[in-house]
């Protein structure tokens, strides 16, 4: 059965006699490398806005089309208390500050925009709040919780920098008048709890509604100025047999991958909380693209940039296809994580 599906599925195998897997074993441990049981199939959720909206999603095309089964859940099942069903889940392009991606310069006229503010306007009178950027805090806070309890977190994109926005700010207007009717409280930069956030510290926010920027967390910027031609990142090295968990997370066939930018593309490193793994850097620059952590029983990872395959993915532009992308180092991070839910837990060599 295992080989007719990777028949039809494309992917190459080999038939290995008992000398051959031996010999493989005995190279495990004689390298760099560690054998890991997958002996669950994680239950995978993915944060996902019912409106349709102009950008595709990295992850969800891997997980069609590695053909992972996941649901799509939003801010019902949240605050229902669904994230107890799942292992993993993803967020990708959200915003958890209530600011609709900072679009509004933009695209604040176009049709998608205001179906987007009437959706999540909707959303948030349906449960009582006032205002959507109040909804937002306390579905991050229920994200924040479910990694507490055990969850695996991994986000993309501009949740990366929104969620630790939206944690740190809880209960805090930042939202300009533009946005939610009403100005900003006038000391909320005094107010910001960072110990409340997975990845960063010490940020700023931008809160002008003319800045598609959220805080001072993201290097976009730096990226812009490297180009598509120069703006590369470097995998770490880690060691199997002591460091499993970023061994799996950074695996892949090269550990120079190209950029890609996103609303958030990288991060700076005086942002990062000391408790954080760096999984990739810019090499002699001053961000960072790939980190992980722990929060009390369970962990995060956050990548920055919002399509591995397409340098810079504006509005409207049509999604990869990934079958023009089948060996993608980039790709193959996202599913690392996906793999990495499902590895049999081993306890610490101390």
């Amino acid at each position: 059965e295992t080989i007719a599906i990777c028949n039809i599925r494309g992917v190459r195998y080999e038939n290995i006699s008992s000398a051959e897997t031996a010999a493989i074993y005995q190279e495990i441990q004689e390298a760099n490398m560690e054998a890991v049981t997958l002996e669950k199939e994680p239950k995978i959720a993915v944060y996902i806005p019912p409106n349709t909206l102009p950008w595709d999603d990295a992850v969800s095309m891997a997980l069609e089309y590695a053909e992972i089964d996941y649901d799509r859940l939003w801010d019902d099942e949240v605050l229902s208390g669904k994230l107890n069903d799942y292992d993993w889940l993803h967020l990708h392009h959200e915003d958890f500050t209530g600011q609709y991606g900072k679009f509004y310069a933009s695209y604040r006229h176009t049709e998608w925009y205001q179906n987007d503010v009437k959706v999540n306007e909707a959303m948030a009178a349906k449960h009582g709040y006032q205002k959507v950027w109040q909804l937002k805090h306390d579905i991050a806070l229920k994200i924040r919780e479910f990694v507490s309890s055990g969850g695996f977190l991994f986000a993309m994109c501009g949740a990366v920098d929104t969620i630790d926005i939206a944690l740190a700010a809880r209960g805090i207007d930042v939202v300009d008048a533009m946005i939610d009717g009403d100005g900003i409280e006038a000391d909320y930069g005094d107010r910001l709890n960072y110990d409340r956030c997975f990845a960063f510290e010490n940020f700023k926010l931008k809160t002008s509604p003319f800045e598609y920027e959220f805080s001072d967390i993201d290097a976009s910027d730096y990226s812009k100025l490297r180009g598509a031609e120069g703006d590369y990142f470097q995998l770490f090295d880690f060691s199997a047999k002591y460091d499993p968990v970023p061994t799996m997370l950074t695996q892949s066939h090269t550990n120079i991958i190209n950029g890609f930018m996103g609303q958030t593309t990288s991060f700076f490193r005086d942002k990062v909380k000391k408790s954080v793994i760096i999984l990739a850097e810019v090499p002699s620059q001053s961000d960072v693209k790939y980190i992980h952590g722990n929060l009390g029983k369970g962990t995060f990872t956050f990548y920055g940039g919002h399509d591995p395959e397409d340098y810079q993915h504006m509005v409207g532009d049509p999604e990869t296809i990934l079958d023009l992308h089948k060996n993608s180092p980039g790709y193959r991070l996202i599913l690392n994580n996906i793999l990495f839910p499902a590895a049999e837990k081993k306890k610490l060599k101390t």
